[in-house]
């Protein structure tokens, strides 16, 4: 490099991908954040060490991935049993798909039914998924990079295979389907047409809730999966003396339609407070997840916590 400021601006051109890449090994976009700031941090103070024998990019990528691991080897090995135990990542902080590093955060490897399914992998294993699968880094240099050899690399990738192909659908819809299939989702919710919903949900639709999802900062994780279960959870929101009038505000979260959910009691007035971001997965043309992050997660996205009696 010409000069330090010269290190310190290509260094800077790659962090949308490097904090995606943290984010696919954590699952969780705040400590992406962290860790990506860790990272080009490492890369400045070591970067006399860096001979230009291999791209800098790729130089960098190491560096993200040991430093995740470092993380990773920290925390408590918890299984992730639900989608709301990840975050959701904004699309407004992801690279323009127009450019060239969109290429490495493509729409099936940042989404977060794939981003839960590499949290039911070991650390180790995820890297080789993603530096090999994701990235394309040839074995060799993926072994290398974690101090092992190919044919432990090509074992690891074996066995974590199978395992993602369990975890994940069998393919998403394409985006303008995906967003008339949200749209319709949320003015079934808004309408508290249960007709409408039931032919939206899969039988076997599966619902994940977050702590803070709902205004109750109180609550654990909550799970329940089932059509019939689903509309009977929802049924006091929709119906009743507990209905509640509804108000969203539509935002993309890893390369998906979401929306900001806001509610009020029916009948009453005053400003819409915040629900919770709410992420559908789709399969066959239906909901096959409906998955509400806290509303710890609003910010993020550029979301109020209430909003006024306007329509979305």
């Amino acid at each position: 490099m010409d000069s330090e400021a010269d290190f310190t601006a290509q260094a800077e051109t790659h962090r949308h991908e490097l904090r995606v890449h943290c984010y696919r090994l954590l699952g969780s976009f705040d400590e992406a954040e962290d860790l990506v700031q860790e990272t080009l941090l490492k890369a400045w103070r070591r970067r006399e060490t860096f001979e230009g024998r291999a791209p800098l990019r790729a130089w960098l990528y190491r560096i993200a991935t040991n430093t995740c691991l470092d993380a990773l080897d920290k925390r408590p090995a918890v299984p992730v049993d639900v989608p709301a135990q990840v975050q959701p990542y904004p699309d407004r902080l992801l690279p323009p798909e127009d450019q060239p590093d969109a290429v490495v955060v493509s729409r099936e490897t940042v989404a977060l039914a794939f981003v839960v399914a590499v949290q039911h992998l070991s650390p180790r294993q995820r890297a080789v998924v993603i530096l090999r699968d994701v990235l394309g880094w040839p074995a060799r240099d993926t072994a290398e990079l974690l101090g092992t050899t190919v044919t432990a690399v090509n074992s690891m990738l074996q066995r974590a295979r199978p395992v993602l192909r369990e975890h994940l659908p069998t393919a998403r819809p394409a985006a303008g389907e995906e967003r008339a299939l949200v749209a319709r989702y949320m003015e079934a919710i808004a309408a508290s047409d249960d007709r409408a919903l039931a032919a939206l949900l899969r039988e076997d639709v599966r619902v994940s809730q977050a702590p803070g999802a709902g205004g109750n900062a109180a609550s654990g994780f909550g799970f329940y999966s089932g059509r019939a279960t689903a509309l009977a959870a929802w049924a006091p929101a929709l119906h009743g003396d507990g209905a509640l009038d509804w108000r969203f505000r539509s935002v993309r979260a890893n390369r998906q339609q979401a929306f900001g959910g806001y509610v009020r009691r029916r009948g009453t007035n005053g400003p819409f407070e915040a629900f919770g971001l709410t992420v559908l997965g789709f399969e066959d043309g239906q909901v096959a997840e409906v998955t509400v992050f806290g509303n710890d997660r609003l910010p993020a996205f550029g979301l109020p916590t209430h909003v006024l009696d306007t329509p979305a």
